[in-house]
């Protein structure tokens, strides 16, 4: 077997590990079950790749995040690593193909989104597959406890069933609290598993935050001070571009992203921001997964996120590099509120669920029995205008539907073009001669995209342009032309929300939800809320509170959180300076008594420190008050 050191230098360019990778590495090559804790930006990818290259045969891993899937098969493949994905949005040809690649055994990575693993065509190829190792990144998600439950995570336990028992599974998560974790052991069938936790302490990472009614002005005055690039997270849309804006017109560099763009918009603004032409981007949580950017100075949230799990991994995309780096959370009164009273919109009753269900059928016009495997466009605005739903509800429901296997809502999905010929070669060849003027485009079609005659295939409109030597709206002309006269099927690409269905239809009073542990989770959730309630009033060391949080015992004070550092502002006010600033004070009050604020304003000192300074002279009956609550010199 190789030597791991040998590998990571020798396909991925490091001289050596970092910390507990090659603990973890060393677990999993000597066939243990293994749960790997590491922080964003910790290098998890590392801990099943270079095993993976170790072993023979092919490393099986689980991911959610398409985006995330597709951007590690281009890296290995960069690297000349062999590695194919599976996910929403291949057709039926290609996926056969991939799996038929994957058990040749010639692919050392098969990367596979959770919902595929079910599918009678997985299954079917997986007992030829050679399996050396089972990846689960984001394993949190197994877990009904955890801040991100996704029920076909559940699946991975029939999938070790069908395959080798030595074969080990490595479970990574950037954030999971202790019964979490043990949740996650638990449904992935670990037997004695070994646990590898890495501390949640970011020592080059300083945590503050701000109530404030101003927050425009506090962002505005946190990144004037704090230099290089920086994330700008919003609860909303709208937001994002509205901070945006304000930003441009206040002279930054800012930009605004979320998954309502458009994917050519999305992929150019996260360019701009990566290669630094954009300094500031205003964004929701779909930005930011996956996206290796070490040099992030600053991470502000505009509100309040609903977990402390969602704040670190986010807040956590800053000082990846290892240098000085802010995590700033600005909220006020109001927005602690709203986040504790939204929970019953989080988790609407089973009637409203039913009765969304009923509605989207209803929207895409889809009978009982209809739209398995099939994904239909769904504008969420027009859909809850149409049947008049509160927006954050109806998202709740629709995700709850997912939750529990019914549909499966994508609001950044894309799904390429694709092309199937519908007719036979012999009409072909005669409509060629009697329409010479699409004759080149049938050509390419046929050259470039293997097995289009008998399967239906994705295909790239700009690529065709680009061939044929014309523009791409001519393309999309020529193939409705050929659509119209019947040589071919063409679905365009799909860039806008998506609603799956991956089982036919079924009557809305049909749909059930287990109702017991819906309660349980949105209890797990409230108190999930109230957790980063307590994190923002901040009555102890940030870190610390994050750390104890997931389960970190015995931790000290960061020393550079604002609670850190305004405790150490106390703690270095002397008695001679108290003593100092008293006698300023009775020089101003010679002559006439004044109001606190006056006094302090004088002497340049914080209300802190004027309290202290007062406490101290009241005590010695240096000042007194006079009726007017201002202070003046004490009678001897």
């Amino acid at each position: 077997m190789p030597n791991p050191i040998d590998i990571l230098k020798q396909n991925f360019g490091y001289s050596s590990f970092r910390p507990l990778q090659a603990e973890i590495i060393e677990s999993v090559l000597s066939g243990k079950d293994t749960l790997a804790l590491l922080p964003t930006g910790g290098g998890k990818s590392v801990c099943y790749q270079v095993p993976a290259l170790c072993m023979e045969g092919t490393c099986l891993v689980i991911t959610p995040l398409i985006a995330l899937m597709k951007d590690q098969v281009m890296q290995l493949r960069r690297r000349n690593i062999s590695a194919l994905a599976i996910h929403s949005g291949m057709a039926f040809y290609e996926v056969k193909k991939t799996l038929e690649n994957a058990t040749s055994g010639n692919f050392k990575f098969l990367f596979v989104s959770p919902e595929r693993l079910q599918t009678r065509l997985f299954l079917e190829y997986l007992p030829g597959m050679p399996i050396n190792l089972i990846a689960v990144d984001e394993a949190h998600c197994i877990s009904q406890w955890g801040y991100d439950f996704r029920p076909p995570y559940l699946r991975i336990a029939d999938i070790r069933k069908e395959l080798d028992e030595r074969i080990p599974v490595l479970a990574l998560t950037a954030s999971a609290t202790p019964e979490v974790q043990k949740d996650i052991c638990e449904k992935l069938l670990m037997q004695a598993p070994a646990v590898f936790t890495q501390s949640f302490a970011r020592p080059n990472l300083s945590f503050s935050a701000f109530e404030t009614p101003h927050k425009l002005n506090k962002l505005h005055d946190i990144l004037r001070k704090v230099p290089g690039s920086a994330l700008v997270y919003c609860r909303n849309r709208r937001l994002t571009k509205d901070i945006a804006t304000w930003l441009q017109q206040q002279g930054e560099s800012a930009s605004f992203y979320h998954a309502g763009l458009s994917s050519d918009e999305r992929s150019i603004r996260q360019e701009d921001w990566i290669r630094s032409k954009t300094r500031i981007m205003a964004c929701t949580n779909a930005f930011g997964m996956g996206i290796d950017k070490p040099d992030v100075r600053t991470v502000i949230h505009v509100g309040v996120p609903d977990s402390l799990e969602d704040y670190y991994q986010e807040a956590g995309r800053a000082g990846r590099d290892g240098r000085k780096s802010y995590a700033v959370l600005l909220y006020t009164q109001q927005d602690l509120k709203d986040l504790e009273a939204g929970i019953d919109k989080k988790y609407p009753p089973l009637k409203v669920i039913r009765d969304v269900y009923q509605a989207i059928a209803n929207y895409l016009q889809l009978p009982v029995g209809a739209g398995e495997g099939e994904y239909f466009n769904f504008d969420l605005s027009s859909f809850c205008e149409r049947f008049e739903h509160e927006p954050i509800i109806t998202v709740n429901a629709l995700l709850t539907l997912a939750t529990e296997g019914y549909i499966t809502f994508n609001e950044s999905v894309f799904l390429p073009s694709k092309v199937t010929f519908t007719t036979n070669k012999e009409y072909l060849y005669r409509f060629e001669a009697e329409q010479p003027i699409l004759e080149p485009i049938i050509k390419v079609l046929l050259r470039t995209y293997e097995g289009i005659f008998d399967n239906e295939v994705n295909i790239n409109e700009r690529t065709l342009a680009r061939l044929l030597n014309i523009e791409q709206a001519e393309v999309v002309h020529q193939l409705q032309s050929l659509v119209f006269n019947n040589i071919i099927k063409y679905t365009a690409k799909k860039d806008s929300p998506q609603v799956f269905f991956p089982y036919p239809r079924i009557p809305a009073n049909q749909i059930s939800i287990n109702e017991k542990d819906y309660g349980l989770r949105k209890q797990r959730h409230l108190q999930r809320i109230r957790a980063i309630i307590r994190y923002a009033y901040g009555h102890s060391c940030r870190s610390q509170t994050i750390q104890h949080y997931f389960g970190e015992e015995n931790v000290e004070p960061c020393g550079v959180c604002d609670y850190c550092l305004s405790k150490k502002a106390k703690a270095a006010i002397t008695q001679k300076q108290l003593l100092n600033w008293i006698d300023q004070a009775k020089l101003l009050l010679q002559n006439n008594p004044l109001n606190v604020d006056a006094v302090r304003v004088h002497l340049g000192i914080s209300r802190f420190q004027c309290e202290k300074m007062l406490e101290l002279a009241l005590s010695e009956e240096i000042f007194t008050y006079d009726d007017s609550a201002r202070l003046l010199l004490a009678e001897k």
